[in-house]
């Protein structure tokens, strides 16, 4: 009784199911996973919370400032106010940007995160656009809540200052073009330092050298010699810092009569727009090659510090 059909039945019986696909992972969602995977270790360092305390401690004594009743190249209450952090910033966002930054990939390395993390199916570079991509929400979000609330509360409490709502998205602009670019500089600065001591004091040498010595130094060679505009503008415009603060100068003041026989010469060859333009363009595009370089160091470097 047992013909060909009962044997091929048996053999059919014993055959195993095909394995159920398992689904693919892909990079998008690998560098999602390591981007909440980093906001969290940045929320358990507070680093948010510093960044916002910072940037509220800033704006509320510019707001302070700004509900004076004086008024500054016809800006006055929370416009004035915007246009003082815009300015604040310029100094203050190198600073918190550095300090964010200057020790991820060193710390990354020292505490054998980093070989725990690729021990997991990812690659170095996922990694690292994660860190760029949480580094950029803890630095730009509180500065971007704050500055919506200004212009909420603008249009609520001041609805015919018309000047609040392009001046809030200027400011925000150039916040973000400094921002990348010393996020860019703190992440070479970590990526090359074997060490978190070394890592911190280089970051306050580049802050040092970008927000004070630099203006030391241009004060002096402009002291020494008759320097020609051109020459000045090169030479200012260099530096990140510089060449922001030649954009909110410009995003407000079109003549850029603050800066004298420069800002003559600046408004005359180049223009408000080209000079809006080259001052948030520069400091974009070095921060574009310092994180190119950083990313090219975490790739290529040792996982173990």
């Amino acid at each position: 009784m047992s013909g060909p059909e009962g044997g091929g039945g048996d053999r059919a019986a014993t055959i195993a199911p095909p394995p159920a696909r398992r689904p693919v992972v892909t990079a998008r969602r690998r560098i999602a996973a390591l981007t909440r995977l980093e906001l969290a270790d940045a929320l358990r360092s507070r680093w948010l919370a510093f960044t916002a305390v910072i940037y509220t401690l800033v704006f509320g004594a510019f707001v302070w400032l700004g509900l004076r009743e004086s008024a500054v190249l016809g800006f006055t209450g929370l416009s004035r106010a915007v246009l003082h952090v815009a300015n604040a910033t310029v100094v203050a966002v190198p600073l918190v940007a550095l300090v964010a930054s200057c020790q991820s990939v060193a710390r990354a390395r020292a505490s054998g995160h980093l070989e725990l993390i690729l021990a997991q199916p990812v690659r170095r570079g996922e990694w690292f656009t994660a860190l760029v991509l949480s580094r950029l929400a803890v630095l730009l979000g509180p500065l971007a809540l704050i500055l919506g609330a200004a212009a909420v509360a603008g249009a609520v409490t001041a609805p015919a200052d018309a000047a609040l709502g392009a001046l809030t998205v200027h400011a925000l602009l150039v916040a973000g073009s400094l921002v990348w670019a010393y996020l860019g500089l703190g992440l070479v600065v970590s990526a090359w330092s074997p060490t978190l001591e070394r890592a911190v004091v280089m970051a306050l040498v580049v802050w040092l050298t970008s927000a004070a010595l630099h203006d030391f130094a241009l004060i002096g060679v402009l002291l020494q010699w008759r320097v020609p505009p051109g020459v000045v503008f090169g030479l200012a415009a260099a530096n990140p810092v510089e060449a922001a603060r030649l954009a909110v100068l410009a995003g407000v003041d079109p003549e850029l009569s603050v800066l004298g026989p420069v800002g003559f010469w600046i408004a005359n060859q180049l223009g408000p727009t080209a000079t809006y333009a080259f001052g948030l363009g520069w400091p974009a595009l070095v921060g574009t090659a310092a994180v190119a370089l950083a990313h090219r160091r975490v790739v290529r470097g040792d996982a173990i510090g």
